[in-house]
């Protein structure tokens, strides 16, 4: 056996005997459910098996709440971003946050690292290498033999009562799976859709473009002019791997006058707010993060070092795209200065939030108390964009727009960034994953508690079980 191999494999020992420290309580406690037709029913599904979707799942199973199965559209091994369309080289993140492993030591993603390439190693560790990430989650999700089903995709929610019905694509086809709770962990577009100018989408063939969360064939952009949209993170990210594949020239079109220097997101980063924003009061849940939305966030220094250093690459500030046409050869497009000739166009302009948007929200999402429905504010502070943002419970469950009309939208918990201006930013990044995930399970426990109240006292009114001492007393002392 491979010496890396056989540490992994010690280390997965670990952690099982780690968890048999604390499992007490043993008992899986919800009862299983059947259907109208004696169909089976799930206790909670997860859609999105990245790290936050295994990190809740892992969660239900210490408290041990059974029947949770996770889906996720992707191939197994390319859950998430980090393989398919995170074009950076490391995490943004810090390598000491944890997050998935809710606390657990030889979870955590320091003694993978450490078990394989020793304390030396991860001394000299920056940045956490993305493909490495991937390699740990999926080493996380088999530790924990997590309950993942691959290449399946969400296509439409129903209500069944206080069921819900979920129509899933597999590659045998349609299936029509019941629950009762609902987990969308579906991370920055889960909530909406990608932002994509309508000149874009109109007037220009759909192989001249493509957004940065799109599989986009670097290799055939050897040679070729290149515009990028957007001066964030994942802009200035497919820049680098253009400018790294051998495109000709990078042209990169910003609106605002020059990068921002400050990421006051930082001014966040305490115990204090990912615990206890979710339960202030409106007014300021909305004056804080509607502010944390207008801020530029400004593009990591390695990733602004690992463009710059092209010769290759132009800057236009204060240049936003306006238009766009074809062309004989490729695509032209228009700012406020002037027109340019490009091959292929990038979008690193982000994604709208707005339910209405997703297709497995048809007939749902007209229901959805929004923002908007819930909270007026001062006029100063207005906001159409963020006022779409829904208006989800402590616990990130849907609320109705108007009571009585659709309550099994109650379990349907919005774990993305639809939960933003309601909970903060707890249901995405690492940082607030140990604050935002313990909230949404007891959330999904005291309901799932609430439905057994009955089964529960008949179960305790009647209990005859002896306890083992009178087992023994009955049996004999066996000495004196």
């Amino acid at each position: 056996m491979e010496p890396i191999v056989a540490a992994l494999e010690a280390l997965s020992r670990r952690v099982h005997d780690e968890l048999a420290l604390f499992e007490y309580p043993t008992k899986d406690w919800v009862t299983p459910g059947r259907g109208p037709h004696g169909e089976a029913v799930h206790n909670v599904v997860i859609v999105g098996g990245g790290q936050t979707g295994l990190g809740i799942a892992f969660g239900l199973q210490r408290e041990r709440i059974s029947g949770v199965v996770v889906l996720d559209a992707n191939a197994q091994g390319e859950e998430g971003p980090w393989v398919t369309f995170a074009r950076m080289i490391t995490l943004r993140t810090l390598k000491f946050l944890t997050g998935p492993d809710l606390g657990l030591p030889s979870l955590t993603f320091r003694a993978w690292h450490e078990a394989q390439y020793g304390k030396r190693s991860w001394e000299e560790l920056v940045r956490i290498p993305k493909d490495e990430w991937m390699r740990y989650l999926v080493w996380f999700r088999d530790t924990l033999r997590l309950p993942v089903r691959n290449d399946v995709r969400l296509e439409r929610i129903e209500s069944r009562d206080d069921l819900l019905a979920l129509r899933v694509r597999t590659a045998m086809g349609v299936e029509t799976a019941l629950t009762r709770k609902l987990v969308l962990a579906t991370g920055t577009e889960g909530a909406g859709a990608r932002r994509v100018p309508d000149f874009v989408r109109d007037k220009l063939p759909h192989e001249t473009w493509a957004h940065t969360s799109d599989a986009i064939d670097f290799p055939a952009l050897v040679g070729r002019r290149v515009a990028v949209v957007g001066g964030g993170a994942s802009a200035f990210d497919n820049v680098a791997t253009a400018l790294e594949h051998g495109a000709a020239w990078v042209d990169v079109f910003i609106r605002r006058p020059d990068l921002p220097v400050a990421n006051s997101y930082r001014a966040l980063e305490s115990s204090g707010f990912w615990r206890n924003f979710g339960d202030m009061p409106d007014a300021h849940r909305w004056r804080f993060m509607r502010h944390l939305l207008s801020l530029p966030m400004p593009p990591p220094q390695e990733t602004l070092q690992r463009t710059l250093h092209h010769a290759n690459v132009a800057l236009h500030f204060s240049a936003p795209v306006l238009d766009a046409e074809a062309a004989a050869g490729g695509i032209r497009l228009r700012t406020s200065k002037a027109w340019h000739a490009v091959d292929f166009l990038i979008l690193g302009t982000g994604f709208a939030v707005d339910l209405q948007e997703r297709p497995e929200f048809a007939g749902l999402a007209e229901h959805v108390a929004s923002w908007g429905d819930r909270y007026t504010p001062p006029p100063e502070e207005a906001d159409p964009a963020a006022a779409r943002y829904p208006y989800v419970g402590p616990h990130f469950e849907l609320l109705e727009k108007r009571p009585g009309s659709l309550p099994a939208l109650r379990n349907v918990h919005l774990f993305n960034a639809g939960s933003l201006i309601s909970m903060g930013p707890v249901a995405g990044g690492l940082n607030g994953m140990p604050f935002g995930i313990p909230r949404l399970i007891a959330g999904i426990s005291r309901d799932l508690f609430r439905a057994e109240l009955d089964s529960l006292f008949t179960e305790f009114a009647t209990y005859d079980e002896p306890d083992a001492w009178e087992a023994v007393r009955a049996g004999g002392s066996g000495g004196s």
